[in-house]
């Protein structure tokens, strides 16, 4: 039911979308002043390692269950509300979604990484080992 709701609340807001979108690139993503945030899973972090100085901050869990209010409390612990920030996942499907809620929904100046970190490590992106802080 929770996935359903967010899905039609996402799918909503991309109507009105003001979010940029961006084709990521290993050049993008070496020269960008940007944070980057991660939402993918901890086991995805371990499988592929993660983008070099990103911030690893899950959305979504194994099961597909989210925890707005917790995400959101851990995303303004990294980024300001009028700082614009950058998101990646696997491919790119989850931070389309993301995106479109948190900048259309909650104002935050978004940046979305189309095609994810697989479409970085295709390019020759070489990922840095995730590090649990736990």
């Amino acid at each position: 039911m929770k996935k359903t709701l967010l899905g039609v609340l996402l799918l909503g807001s991309s109507l009105f979308a003001e979010v940029t979108n961006v084709t990521v690139t290993p050049k993008f993503v070496n020269s960008t002043k940007l944070k980057i945030i991660d939402i993918r899973t901890k086991s995805e972090w371990r499988e592929t390692g993660v983008v070099k100085d990103s911030y690893p901050l899950t959305f979504f869990n194994e099961k597909g269950n989210y925890d707005i209010d917790g995400f959101l409390n851990s995303l303004n612990k990294i980024v300001k509300k009028d700082e614009k920030f950058a998101l990646i996942c696997r491919t790119g499907s989850r931070t389309g979604m993301v995106s479109n809620f948190l900048g259309n929904k909650l104002n935050y100046h978004v940046v979305n990484l189309k095609g994810g970190i697989m479409k970085l490590m295709r390019e020759g992106y070489k990922a840095v080992p995730y590090k649990s802080k736990n």
